[in-house]
């Protein structure tokens, strides 16, 4: 997260991606019935039991429609079916994603370099399946089965851009906290840590551990996630719970680059980083 002293600079290219066919073409129907029928944004609202910024997101196809949301829009515009038959073929564009990450998955595949701190959790490019699905099985509320396979089959995807990209560089910076958390319990971790020192042996990837009784720190505002493009420009990326921003201003993005640089040099070195991880596999 970001101490919110700047506002993010954003240009058409740096918008998140349009939502699916399906979201904009709902969305029109529910408009396009709900001005025949006479009524605002805000009646309509009232009759569906959602909010007016609920009901414009609906109808530009930012937000997938919950299932009350479509019988209720359906009694209140006629009860034609045409709704309900209509929710029958939505999707997200991109199963499995996160529709505030879309922009910087996209970016991603092309960067030439990807330097992540984390002190939640351990980041979805260094994750085992098994510790994927441990976090799945925590979410709230719980997720049905097809989401849990979206959202496993994303993030394996996304995996393989650390052997299919040889030449771009991988840097995570963990907290230590982090390896002490153990979704899914000892077996899922000692497989998860043996994962990561895996990945860690490859060439373009670098892993180091931030230890707890650390006295400086130059991240504790957050995350950090930054990355290159191949034409030069550098990005970051701050995500909380249920939303997520591409950081684009130069000025902002150059206070993220600092803090990590400095926090490179705080935490442990890559081969003590590796021997804790080796130690901690160890425990299990």
């Amino acid at each position: 997260m970001t101490n919110g002293e700047a506002t993010t600079t954003t240009c058409d290219g740096l918008r998140e991606p349009d939502p699916s066919d399906s979201l904009r073409t709902f969305g029109a129907v529910v408009q396009g019935l709900r001005e025949h029928a006479g009524l605002s944004r805000a009646e309509f609202g009232e009759l569906v039991r959602y909010s007016k910024h609920t009901v414009v997101s609906v109808e530009l196809g930012r937000r997938m429609p919950d299932p009350s949301f479509v019988e209720r829009a359906e009694e209140a515009l006629g009860n034609t079916g045409a709704l309900r038959r209509a929710a029958r073929h939505l999707t997200r564009g991109e199963p499995g994603l996160a529709a505030w990450f879309r922009r910087w998955a996209r970016l991603e595949r092309e960067a030439v370099s990807l330097s992540t701190y984390e002190c939640r959790l351990v980041p979805g490019l260094l994750q085992s399946e098994a510790y994927a699905r441990a976090l799945c099985d925590n979410e709230l509320p719980p997720l049905e089965d097809h989401e849990v396979e979206a959202v496993i089959g994303a993030r394996m995807e996304r995996r393989r851009l650390l052997w299919e990209r040889p030449t771009t560089t991988f840097d995570f910076i963990l907290e230590e906290a982090v390896l002490l958390r153990r979704p899914g319990g000892p077996a899922v971790t000692r497989e998860l840590f043996g994962h990561i020192l895996e990945v860690a042996s490859l060439r373009n990837v670098t892993l180091q551990v931030m230890p707890v009784d650390s006295e400086h720190h130059a991240c504790l505002a957050g995350p950090v996630r930054l990355l290159e493009t191949p034409e030069g420009h550098t990005f970051a990326y701050s995500e909380g719970q249920e939303n997520g921003r591409l950081l684009a201003g130069v000025k902002e993005v150059a206070r993220i680059h600092r803090r990590y640089a400095r926090l490179r040099s705080q935490a442990l070195s890559p081969q003590e980083s590796m021997g804790l991880l080796e130690r901690r596999r160890e425990e299990l």
